[in-house]
């Protein structure tokens, strides 16, 4: 009687096989309508009252398939800005449901490729999902006017070609682009925006040689929040962070990117292995990260910008070193798609991961 059994569920097994072959194309299409309707639906990311921060890209230059290059969300009520966008930055957005065409502005920290190596894509998005008449608005310090005119010049013909294709009347000809918001900065903070109860300050911080490299601190009802960009560890931070819900902090661990040293000289690619001895001395290692916040009694520390690539959670503990000893607070290691909540006028931190 098993037997009969064992061969009935066998044979139910070998039948449900070869009818999912024989109809894979009409059940494949069906599969797709449904999810194709489904991410349609979540491409409206919500947010409460208060301050949000969302981390779009963790990674660095070093090739992490889990992490998109520097890239975080800042939004504010119903004002919403990108501070730095990296290679697949514009990627986790759209994966996070987060409607690029509400962005106010990109905010720039400095001009270093990985920090601006996804322009493209987020201003493309921009433009052709909110059928936008004019270009994306880009802020950043002295400098940024080459970098935007390079930008659209690159980008002129593709502006053409899909204007042509699609009509004006989808992608208008006088959106797409960039146009560029610069800001004169020297050794004092400098407000660069004040609207609606939010206020965004940027300071210098020591990225040697890139001059001006700044951060961004944003203030909204009761709760703040310090975005480094690229930096080595800086008083002008450590002042300007004083009392914030939170620090989002660039990090490099010095002992892991020694043994990454080790094994690219080993391997012949000195090349390489020179530009990861010089990137130690300006990039904060996460014991000095941790020092910063602590000295600035923020509340809660995110690691992010991370070098080396770390490949799994099991080496956040090699990676973070001694951090934990020199810090009050919670330190987080930051990771694509997660979220910070800040209600109005409290002290509460909400957390969530959107991807």
């Amino acid at each position: 009687m098993r037997k009969w059994i064992a061969l009935g569920l066998l044979s139910f097994v070998v039948l449900g096989g070869l009818l999912v072959l024989v109809f894979q194309r009409s059940i494949g299409q069906r599969l797709f309508e449904s999810v194709a309707a489904q991410r349609i639906v979540q491409n409206d990311l919500a947010f409460g009252e208060g301050l949000h921060l969302l981390l779009c890209g963790t990674g660095s230059p070093l090739p992490n398939p889990d992490r998109a290059g520097p890239c975080n969300l800042v939004v504010a009520g119903d004002q919403a800005f990108v501070v730095d966008i990296g290679e697949g930055g514009a990627r986790n957005l759209n994966l996070m449901g987060f409607s690029i065409p509400s962005v106010d502005a990109l905010l720039l920290t400095h001009y270093h490729s990985d920090h601006v190596d996804g322009i493209g894509p987020l201003a493309l998005l921009y433009w052709t999902q909110g059928t936008k008449t004019a270009p994306l608005p880009v802020v950043g310090p002295q400098g940024l006017e080459t970098l935007v005119e390079g930008f659209n010049q690159a980008y002129a013909l593709d502006h053409d070609y899909r204007v042509a294709h699609h009509g004006a009347n989808i992608v208008p000809e006088t959106g797409g682009g960039l146009i560029a918001r610069p800001f004169e900065i020297g050794e004092e903070p400098v407000v660069v925006l004040e609207r609606d109860g939010l206020a965004i300050t940027a300071f210098r911080v020591d990225h040697d040689p890139v001059r001006p490299a700044v951060g961004y601190r944003f203030d909204y009802r009761g709760r703040s929040l310090v975005i480094s960009g690229d930096a080595a560890r800086s008083p002008k931070l450590e002042n300007v962070a004083r009392g914030a819900d939170l620090l989002v902090h660039d990090a490099l661990q010095p002992k892991l990117v020694d043994t990454l040293t080790t094994a690219l000289e080993q391997a012949g690619n000195d090349n390489v292995a020179t530009i990861t001895r010089d990137i130690l001395d300006y990039h904060a290692s996460p014991e000095e990260a941790a020092a910063s916040a602590q000295i600035a009694g923020v509340k809660t520390l995110v690691l992010s910008h991370l070098v080396p690539p770390i490949p799994s959670a099991f080496f956040y503990p090699a990676f973070l070193g001694d951090a934990e000893e020199r810090f009050d607070g919670e330190i987080v290691v930051g990771e694509d798609g997660m979220v910070f909540s800040f209600p109005p006028d409290s002290e509460a931190i909400e957390t969530k991961t959107e991807l």
